[in-house]
């Protein structure tokens, strides 16, 4: 079942099993937000299970770059489209959100972003990455990274 994500009051419906799922609700409102301020875009999320083609289209994209796995279970997926891109979303159990920027008409405006929840390790998967990090009000210190995707997805 899909439902609104509220980032005035955020909860962790659908992230209860995440070790970190007050941080990953943080993170998730955080993104949310967001969305609502940028584009007036309601950020809408559904259990992973029920959105499989969007976790398998995500984790080709990784595969087929950089030959990533993402070990932990998505849990929620959120599929987001606005201004021509294609922007999903996959939450995982650990506590790392992946989000895939894809401009249809634009090769040059594509990439791949990992945000790692507050009091979550780097995933050995992600260890090749330099991670930056954001200050929020709603997610703690988000650290985060990406990469630029090359091919056609």
């Amino acid at each position: 079942m899909s439902y609104a994500v509220d980032f005035v009051n955020v909860s962790t419906t659908g992230l209860e099993s995440s070790p970190v799922a007050p941080a990953l609700a943080g993170l998730r409102a955080n993104e949310a937000r967001y969305f609502k301020n940028k584009y007036d875009f309601v950020f809408t999320v559904e259990p992973a299970d029920g959105a499989k083609e969007i976790v398998d289209w995500v984790h080709r994209i990784l595969k087929v770059e950089r030959d990533i796995a993402i070990a932990s279970p998505p849990l929620e997926v959120a599929a987001v489209e606005v201004e021509n891109v294609r922007w999903p979303y996959v939450f995982y159990e650990n506590g790392l959100s992946i989000n895939v920027m894809y401009a249809r008409d634009d090769p040059k405006k594509r990439a791949v972003g990992f945000k790692l929840s507050e009091g979550m390790e780097v995933p050995a998967e992600l260890g090749a990455f330099k991670f930056a990090r954001q200050k929020s009000k709603l997610a703690g210190t988000i650290r985060g990274s990406y990469f630029v995707i090359k091919g056609e997805y």
